[in-house]
């Protein structure tokens, strides 16, 4: 399986005006598959461990990752099958290996919508975005599948 990975930040400051606004990082998993599956988790520190960490827990070992050249990924060829990475400073998508990110990275504007501007805390972010892959990833009874998530995020 390949999937492709990336991580972006919810809120952030407005210029000239009063009130900061801290955001959250969220980090983002896409399979490249007809379904296209989505895995959307929000983190407290943007940093490799956190990073490893998820993925070492919801990704399979001989998992083929596609990433955008952040330092922070340096660390996946040492856990996963295969991981290659797109320089987004030269291109987006990679002339030779032909890797790109743009699955995810087209993602995020959807997402963001979903979620409202106010709501886009590590305390408020979660909800919006276990509503958002329900949506994408599960088809047929809505309420089958609320429960079925529910119980697998809840119990996991």
């Amino acid at each position: 399986m390949i999937i492709e990975i990336d991580e972006s930040k919810f809120g952030k400051n407005k210029y000239n005006r009063s009130h900061p606004v801290k955001g959250v990082w969220v980090f983002g998993v896409v399979e490249r598959s007809q379904r296209r599956k989505i895995l959307l988790i929000p983190i407290i520190k943007r940093h490799s461990d956190s990073i490893l960490s998820i993925l070492k827990k919801y990704v399979l070992k001989d998992t083929i990752i596609y990433s955008d050249s952040w330092k922070g990924y340096s660390k996946l060829k040492d856990y996963f099958y295969l991981h290659l990475m797109v320089n987004h400073k030269n291109h987006f998508v990679d002339p030779f290996t032909r890797v790109h990110t743009n699955t995810i990275e087209g993602n995020w504007s959807s997402i963001k919508v979903s979620v409202p501007k106010r709501k886009r805390t590590l305390h408020d972010i979660e909800i919006y975005l276990v509503k958002y892959m329900i949506e994408r990833n599960e088809s047929g009874s809505v309420f089958k599948n609320i429960i079925k998530f529910l119980l697998i995020y809840l119990f996991i």
